[in-house]
């Protein structure tokens, strides 16, 4: 009988999991095939392998779910690489959102309140979120009042861009609000 050390776990290599079922792996009695040269339609297990087998390819289940399931005379290892390449090219295009910042305090001041609300219109123009803080500091979060209306004053004036998400809100000593983007027609 072996016996394990103590403190030293037991290490059991990892089988590698395809992704999709293979060839023998495939449970169905019947299954319907598709690929090149080949009459597509539901066959038997055993003549879908022997296809494969005959075309010197994989017998790929793509769709477990259907009824028969759908499997492909194809290559696997290529199947994998289009598939991984297709995947990269749907990420490369999808943008992600930013979230930009813009502070304020209670007492900003009209020019610089005008500077922000442009450069807020760009950041949403350009489909990205954008979060607008008033910092209260010291003293100054006596001033809540004034820094909601700043807010809601900053609001107004990115109507035509953005949208609000919720009214300001106070998060420790700052409150907040965040705009979306509004969708291009």
């Amino acid at each position: 009988m072996q016996r394990r050390s103590k403190g030293k776990p037991f290490f059991r290599p990892r089988q590698v999991q395809n992704e999709h079922r293979l060839n023998r792996e495939i449970t169905a009695a019947e299954v319907r095939v598709i690929g090149e040269d080949i009459e597509p339609g539901v066959y038997p297990i055993a003549v879908a392998i022997k296809m494969a087998e005959d075309q010197e390819v994989d017998l790929v289940e793509i769709s477990p779910n259907a009824v028969p399931p759908v499997c492909r005379l194809i290559d696997y290892k290529k199947f994998l690489y289009e598939k991984k390449k297709k995947d990269k090219e749907q990420k490369a295009k999808a943008k992600a959102t930013e979230v930009k910042e813009i502070r304020f305090t209670p007492n900003t001041d009209d020019h610089d309140f005008d500077f922000k609300a442009k450069h807020a219109e760009k950041f949403l123009k350009d489909g990205d979120k954008v979060k607008c803080y008033v910092q209260f500091k010291g003293r100054a979060i006596m001033f809540q009042e004034r820094g909601e209306l700043l807010l809601l004053k900053f609001a107004e004036r990115l109507a035509e861009f953005g949208s609000l998400e919720s009214m300001p809100k106070m998060e420790g000593r700052r409150m907040l609000v965040i705009f979306t983007p509004k969708k291009k027609k």
